[in-house]
């Protein structure tokens, strides 16, 4: 399922809501991919690009002669009429709550009926989408929108909605409704399997959520919750936070590699006559661990940027405990416990199994790849037989290099990868991207381009609004926005609710009709649906006469295609309830249909895709070439993900716990590069806040895409019954069915089935050799 917290500095909410928090946004952020070379074989036709794959060439690269906007039509956010300023978020905001409040009403007289008690599940799904449309929306528009006004007013709605949500948390009355469903026999044997795994859902995290517990400790369980969000925002701001400057000697600078910087920055304290500021992240301090002969300023520089305040490592300290804390509260073992019951992984002792398996595997790769640079080392400083790499040698010996596609490609421009990517989902799934005019209004900045998800046989089934620009006041990196999600909305029975006995029927009007812009009826399908609608951010260099077209580097297509994978799973994964709609899936299962799209780039029989005039893809032979420096960044991500276990365990409450030394512990024991004296990295682990105790989801789910790639799709990845047969038993359930099963189908492992400790210790041990040179994302 999708959790409030981003990876790139998403804000988290207090509660763990069960219908309620799982509507907020899921940010992601996207792995390079490592160079894989081939060689071309055979050849084979591919269907043409069509008139609206050209087009999408022209909206991104001449956005001029684009779809920006219509100037025959007006309307508001999204399409939605009301939202044309930003005083219509508040009101819209307070006509939901009333609605909200009603349909809460509702389910709680529903033992009062047979007739409600059949309905509660839905009832709880359709209060927890009417609460999400608005929130989610509200968290794109105060991240995306460049006017302080609405950004202003989206804080309001979401802190508003919120606040409400956090009352249902621990609301009795609703979990007693919900219990008496789940006590039913006849009731549970009525619904379907997706209805049941709703409900289940719900109860879950009903039960994680001191529903059980006396009301003072139910009151300690939200005073907790608050006090976590409120660390969590300040150990966010710590991540982020820049570290001061290191001085440099222009002396310590002589010989380095980089003749252009490196001539710039020695000028420049020959003219100031004193020693250099160098920043931590600030690209003199990248040019100096790349090209710094002498290895004091190098070490200097890794010290200064991996190092902390007292201030900060205590405000994370804090923040772990309290989890603790509010873990134990309710009968759970430690946080890990808490968060993992209702993962595929299940126990952090799974998870654990999971990262040895890994380790073992990666671990003769990595020491291959530190004794190649340690021969560098002892060449270069004449030292004796293989001197050991330190953390601050690693880029010096073994400098990052830029991934490269397998095969030599022209430039490719922005348009030209989104033309590449419609004919992708045409050939595996009958489904293409087309561009259209947004109404006026409709978006938030003139970058914005509308795209419409266009099914072969029933027409449009979502949209994607692209903001791939880097401008001024907008985040960094790229993410996906989950706006609003599928679900069924003809057997909703509004009548139900009420809503005659509000005093003034104007004061939720807006609701209603911000709902009823949801409402699409598709061909070929049964009922009316509520149709996805998702956002890219990226930033990107913007297009422009004197420039020309943006054109990607590698990395930038490997992010694009990436993103890509969530919005398709988010068109595809159709489910009658939202809360198990696409991408509302468990966490550690969330990355593997889009770390599954970027191995599609490994194929030049995919990227003949590329050229609009062709009609023939390329097939590859197995000629593979991957730098092996990247298996220590990966191994180093395996030692992370064994710290957030750590870290998230019952241990942070013995009074002796000290975040650095267990870091410098499982570097010095499980590590391949000694821990460095006087740094804390941990404080710069974001990842701990938004993903506390499912960082190995990031692993997991590379190890499953690889084994998917490989056994499924790397053959012919054009293939439509491959396409077809991965749809259907992976991404149109959503989270509507338990992942291990929709993986041990798409790769007919029925051992995989149980998702046990095996399971976990199957993955683990894969042979993933596409993956293992993959570097890490931290």
């Amino acid at each position: 399922m999708l959790r409030t917290a981003a990876r790139n500095a998403r804000p988290k909410l207090p509660l763990r809501i069960p219908k309620f928090q799982r509507c907020l946004l899921e940010k992601d952020a996207f792995w390079l991919s490592g160079g894989r070379r081939s060689a071309v074989t055979q050849a084979a036709s591919t269907i043409p690009a069509s008139v609206d794959d050209r087009a999408l060439i022209t909206l991104f690269d001449e956005p001029r002669s684009g779809f920006s906007s219509s100037p025959w039509s007006h309307t508001g956010l999204f399409g939605h009429p009301s939202l044309t300023h930003p005083r219509a978020l508040i009101s819209l905001t307070n006509a939901t709550l009333l609605r909200a409040q009603k349909l809460t009403d509702r389910i709680l007289r529903a033992r009062e009926s047979r007739n409600e008690l059949l309905k509660v599940v839905k009832n709880l799904d359709r209060l927890s989408d009417l609460l999400c449309g608005v929130i989610d929306l509200s968290e794109l528009v105060r991240n995306a929108h460049p006017d302080r006004v609405w950004v202003d007013a989206a804080n309001h709605a979401y802190e508003a909605l919120c606040e409400f949500m956090n009352v249902l948390n621990t609301h009795v009355g609703l979990y007693e409704v919900l219990k008496a469903v789940l006590s039913d026999n006849d009731i549970m044997n009525s619904i379907g399997p997706e209805a049941l795994q709703t409900a289940l859902i719900f109860w879950r995290d009903f039960e994680k959520s001191a529903i059980n517990l006396p009301p003072e400790q139910r009151d300690r369980f939200v005073a907790l919750s608050t006090e976590i969000l409120v660390l969590g925002r300040e150990f966010q701001r710590g991540v982020v936070t820049p570290r001061p400057p290191v001085s440099i000697k222009p002396e310590e600078l002589s010989g380095l590699k980089d003749q252009g910087m490196g001539v710039r920055l020695k000028l420049q304290a020959r003219f100031t006559n004193r020693d250099l500021l160098v920043y931590p992240g600030s690209l003199q301090a990248q040019m100096i661990m790349r090209a710094a002969p002498d290895e004091e300023p190098r070490r200097r520089v890794y010290v200064a940027a991996n190092s902390s305040t007292p201030d900060q490592v205590n405000i994370l300290e804090t923040m772990l405990k309290r989890r603790a804390e509010l873990s134990q509260l309710v009968g759970s073992e430690s946080f890990a416990h808490l968060t993992l019951d209702d993962k595929m992984a299940k126990s952090p002792e799974n998870v654990n199994h999971f990262l040895n398996a890994l380790m073992d595997h990666t671990a003769p790769a990595v020491k291959g790849a530190l004794r190649s640079l340690s021969l560098r080392k002892q060449e270069h400083l004449n030292t004796h037989p293989f001197p050991i790499i330190q953390a601050w040698d690693r880029d010096f010996y073994c400098p990052p290099e830029p991934p490269a596609p397998p095969v030599s490609l022209p430039p490719l421009t922005l348009g030209t990868v989104f033309m590449a990517l419609s004919r992708l989902f045409r050939h595996l799934y009958g489904i293409s991207l087309r561009p259209v005019h947004a109404a006026s209004g409709e978006v938030w900045h003139t970058d914005v381009q509308k795209l419409e998800v266009v099914d072969e046989t029933q027409g449009v089934i979502g949209w994607i609004y692209a903001d791939l620009f880097a401008r001024k006041g907008k985040p960094g990196g790229a993410a996906h926005y989950t706006v609003r999600c599928s679900r069924r909305t003809d057997d909703d029975d509004e009548d139900g609710d009420r809503l005659e006995q509000i005093v003034d029927p104007r004061n939720i009007q807006e609701s209603l009709e911000f709902e009823a812009v949801k409402r699409h009826r598709l061909p070929q399908q049964e009922g009316v649906y509520q149709l996805p609608l998702v956002v890219l951010l990226c930033e990107f260099a913007r297009p422009s006469i004197s420039r020309g077209a943006t054109v990607l580097q590698w990395h930038e297509v490997n992010t694009l295609f990436h993103e890509m994978g969530h919005a398709l799973h988010s068109m595809i994964g159709r489910t009658e309830y939202q809360n198990v709609a696409g991408t509302r899936c468990a966490t550690d299962f969330v990355e593997l249909p889009s770390i599954l799209m970027e191995h599609f780039l490994n194929s030049p029989t995919v990227l003949s895709l590329f050229n609009p005039d062709s009609t023939t893809s390329l097939a590859q032979s197995p000629n593979h070439h991957i730098d092996p420096c990247h298996a220590i960044d990966t191994y180093q991500q395996i030692l992370l993900a064994a710290l957030d276990q750590i870290y998230h365990s019952a241990a942070v409450l013995d009074g002796t716990f000290d975040t650095t030394s267990e870091y410098a512990k499982l570097q010095n024991t499980r590590g391949m590069i000694p821990y460095v004296s006087g740094t804390s990295f941990q404080t710069q682990f974001g990842h701990l806040f938004g993903y506390g105790a499912t960082y190995y989801s990031y692993l997991l789910d590379r190890a499953i895409a690889s084994r998917v790639w490989g056994n499924v799709f790397s053959k012919d990845p054009l293939s439509r019954q491959l396409g077809e047969r991965y749809k259907d038993e992976v991404l149109r359930y959503g989270g509507g069915r338990d992942p291990w099963k929709m993986v041990s189908a798409i790769l007919n492992s029925p051992e995989l089935e149980s998702g046990d400790a095996e399971a976990m210790r199957i993955v683990g041990r894969w042979r993933i050799e596409d993956e293992v040179g993959l570097p890490g994302r931290h």
